[in-house]
């Protein structure tokens, strides 16, 4: 028995009209139930009912009563529009990062396949408006000069579920696109499509293309078809790291695998998609190696003063907590423009290598583009992860005067998520900046131990302290069959 004051009720009493309260609750509010309802549960059954035979059903509204405020995002973009950033470029990094988060959003929310379709037009609108207005390389494309959506006409280009491999190059890196387009398609077998990307026929001229269609099935993008060349000046020194990411951002594949034209792989590209940190985030970056502690105050200032909340993955960074000089090697990057947030954080990118502000400030504080992958996706709230370890090195061991072993050479490796080595930068030559000709296949490698820097380009970096590790006899045949064949390539290719 349960004793209350005045009066006494049996414990199955009280059960009784616990269940009589639980129904009562549940009639109340339940959508499937006849009765009183919330409105919001009403107006939800009301866009789920089929509509009647050969009408199409109506889209469904959210199931909030929260609509999208028109008002307040005109004045958003006319905030934007009327404020636009202003030189000195090195101050604004992160004012942009933040104006393109806020859009971000709008993109996003705009996704939503619940959204009333005046929100969904009103907020693709203002989103069009704000980043043409933030990002001016998109406006007046060569190709549809008149266009007013030409970040939406960008986005419709992009071939839904494709990934690819993108690899920008001139007359200049020819001979080394030669030797990585043929190693993907004969050594590794990669059936991943190729394109080609160069920034008009003063860089990549109609001769070298064909050429290069002789090696395989390719598509080629010329950069100043897409955008302004003349704005962007692709033909200046740093016009090569600069067209990198406008090569990313212009190319039809949803996903694209920006690689450098000296990047040697040691397994089929294919396996960058499979790695957790691509899964997880969508944006998959690799570190450059841990040197020069303290020594660059300039350069970690001016990051600390763009960022103001830095991200997880940021406080994961030895460049950042550490004070190192350099976090990444944009010899290869993994980009999927579908992921939320990754297209924005991708024109964040490009700004910081159009021409005004790359001579202003991203070539000036940092070395190329480099820098500027982490940097966009960072300060516009985009997730992207680095691979786990900071730069290895593949080479041949030596040992140092205190009788340590060493692993030297002019390349900087790459693993993945297993640690297994998935591709090193710098190309198949022993050193390209010596000898043009000089070919041998590495045999060992080393990570996460101390990096001793080469005086000059001319003088190999060591890995000391380490142990060091033998190629597997797959990776040597890999590195063999690709010398071969980058010098039976070298005949046609060779200035």
């Amino acid at each position: 028995m349960v004793s209350l004051p005045g009066f006494r009720l049996s414990r199955g009493v009280w059960f009784a009209l616990f269940v009589l309260l639980a129904l009562a609750l549940l009639y109340r509010f339940h959508p499937a139930l006849p009765g009183l309802r919330s409105d919001a549960a009403d107006d939800a059954i009301k866009h789920a009912q089929p509509a009647p035979s050969g009408e199409p059903s109506p889209p469904a509204p959210p199931t909030s009563a929260a609509r999208v405020d028109h008002a307040h995002l005109q004045n958003l973009v006319q905030y934007f529009t009327d404020y636009p950033l202003q030189p000195p470029y090195k101050d604004v990094f992160g004012e942009l990062g933040r104006r393109t988060r806020i859009v971000a959003d709008w993109l996003v929310l705009a996704g939503n396949a619940t959204l009333h379709p005046a929100d969904k037009a009103a907020l693709e609108d203002a989103a069009e408006q704000a980043l043409t207005s933030m990002y001016p390389f998109l406006q007046n494309p060569p190709k549809n000069p008149s266009s007013r959506t030409p970040f939406a006409d960008l986005r419709a280009s992009f071939r839904p579920g494709s990934a690819g491999i993108v690899i920008p190059t001139g007359d200049k890196t020819l001979r080394f696109a030669a030797h990585l387009i043929g190693s993907l398609r004969s050594v590794l077998g990669s059936s991943l499509p190729i394109q080609i990307a160069y920034a008009g026929d003063g860089d990549l001229a109609p001769a070298s293309r064909a050429r290069l269609a002789k090696l395989a099935a390719l598509e080629f993008l010329d950069l100043t078809t897409v955008f302004d060349g003349a704005t962007l000046r692709f033909d200046t020194p740093s016009g090569g790291w600069a067209s990198k990411a406008f090569a990313a951002l212009a190319s039809p594949y949803e996903t694209v695998i920006l690689a450098d034209a000296d990047a040697v792989f040691l397994q089929p590209p294919e396996a960058l998609l499979r790695q957790p940190a691509f899964a997880r985030t969508g944006a998959y970056l690799f570190h450059d190696r841990l040197l020069w502690q303290h020594a660059f105050a300039e350069r970690h200032a001016w990051w600390r003063a763009q960022i103001r909340r830095p991200s997880a993955a940021l406080g994961r960074s030895l460049v950042w907590t550490r004070d190192y000089a350099e976090e990444a090697d944009s010899g290869v990057v993994v980009v999927d423009k579908a992921r939320a947030g990754a297209l924005p954080a991708l024109l964040h990118v490009c700004w910081q290598n159009s021409f005004a502000v790359r001579e202003e400030a991203t070539y000036q504080l940092t070395y190329g583009d480099k820098e500027s992958w982490w940097f966009g996706f960072e300060l516009a709230g985009a997730a992207y992860e680095f691979e786990k370890h900071y730069g290895a090195i593949v080479g041949w061991e030596e040992r140092d005067e205190q009788g340590r072993a060493k692993v030297c050479s002019f390349v900087i490796a790459h693993v993945d998520d297993a640690d297994k080595l998935l591709w090193y930068n710098g190309g198949l030559l022993k050193n390209k900046v010596v000898s043009d000709e000089d070919y041998e296949v590495p045999l060992k490698w080393m990570i996460d131990a101390e990096w001793q820097k080469g005086a000059s380009k001319k003088d190999m970096s060591c890995m000391v302290g380490g142990e060091a590790r033998n190629l597997t006899g797959e990776e040597v045949d890999i590195l063999r069959r690709s010398i071969e064949l980058a010098k039976q390539l070298d005949g046609e290719f060779r200035a």
